[in-house]
Order: structure tokens, then sequence, then C-alpha cells
């Protein structure tokens, strides 16, 4: 399975400030702009390591955000641990897509888990194809695996609002890297890519934050 697309932030950026933020109400791709006052569902940005988890309908595979992307040792361990074969059994081939995170990954990976680490679940593809949220969640359930908490749902003005005010993790004691949100449609498209955005607190915290 190919790796994880990348996830366009929601504005541009804004170039007066080296592109450290962005330039609020300039969304990056025409298709935010029109689809910014349906309903979106927010789940929490992890900041770990992207990790793809690939049942081929015979054996497991471990690969990171590309496929030269070197697993932490200690990582691999864990994977190997949550997901044994004989768990994939009674399920057709797929890519569960998730994020390693935990102590050694990343520089906050120790507020999350001052002396492990995990594997937390946000995405699951079948033959290429994005399966629903509410799929993804039953799918964790049945593997007994953790999925990324889904915070809430709202208009895209409703996430920029909620990272400016900012907000605690539902994993660790802090506020958390920001918010992914996609549209009740997992799987749709546009010619541009998957449409789902992000948005990281720490862009609306600049000091000289350009507006338009």
């Amino acid at each position: 399975m190919k790796k994880y697309h990348k996830i366009q932030s929601i504005y541009k950026r804004d170039e007066r400030t080296n592109y450290k933020t962005f330039i609020e109400g300039d969304y990056s791709l025409p298709v935010f702009r029109y689809l910014r006052n349906v309903e979106w569902e927010f789940t929490e940005k992890i900041d770990g390591t992207n990790i793809r988890v690939i049942w081929d309908g015979e054996r497991v595979e471990f690969r990171g955000k590309s496929d030269r992307a070197q697993i932490p040792p200690h990582l691999l361990e864990k994977l190997t641990l949550l997901f044994p074969p004989e768990k994939f059994t009674e399920m057709s081939p797929r890519t569960l897509y998730g994020e390693g995170y935990g102590v050694k990954i990343q520089k906050v990976g120790k507020r999350y888990i001052p002396d492990d680490c995990n594997f937390i679940l946000f995405d699951v593809a079948i033959n290429e194809k994005w399966l629903p949220s509410d799929v993804v969640t039953e799918i964790a359930y049945e593997l007994k695996i953790d999925r990324v908490p889904i915070l809430c749902t709202g208009t895209l003005d409703d996430a920029v609002v909620m990272c400016k005010k900012g907000f605690k993790s539902e994993l660790m004691d802090y506020e958390p890297e920001g918010l992914v949100c996609r549209t009740a449609y997992n799987d749709l498209h546009t010619s541009s890519g998957r449409i789902i955005t992000k948005l990281k607190l720490k862009d609306f915290r600049y000091k000289n934050r350009g507006t338009i």
C-alpha cells in the first residue's frame, strides 16, 4: 500500500513571517473555502511518527511514512506485540495508518508515555479506499488498539477558533499539536487529492501573524 498522503494545511502561509504562520482566510485549496461551513470531524493531531501496518491476507508488515523510513527498534518491538498475524485471520487485506508515539519519539514523546511507546490508529484503507470514521473505530475496537481521539464536529471556522483558544490533549496533560479535520465523506477527493486538512496550534501564535 502506498505511503500516507500529505495533509494540506488549512491556509496558505505568509512569506512576511518566513512562512511560519498562516494568512488567515486565504485557504490553501479552493475546496476548503467551498466546504468551510459544512460539518467536519475534528480529531487530535498526534506528534509522533507515521506508521503503516499492512495485512496482505497472509502476513503482517510494518513500514514508516515511506518505504525507506527506519522504525525505531523499541517501536518495532511494540508493533510486533500489538499485531500478531492471528489478529487478522478473519480480516480481508487492508492497511492501517497510525502514529507511533511515546518515549524517544519526537521531542514531546515522553509527555505522552514517559516509559513506553504505542501505536494509535487514525485511518484504514482497503483496496486504496478510505473507510468511514465509524468503521475505523470498529476496527480499532476489534483489534484492541487505540484510536485517535475524536474531539468534536464543527465548521472550519470552529476549528480555527478552537486552535486559537487552545485545548487540552486527550492523551497527555499538555496541549496537543493540533487538529486533523475530515468531512463526513472520508473518501471524498478532488483533483488536488483527498479532502482533509490540518491545523497546528503554533501556527496561530506567532507574534507577527499576517491576516488578509
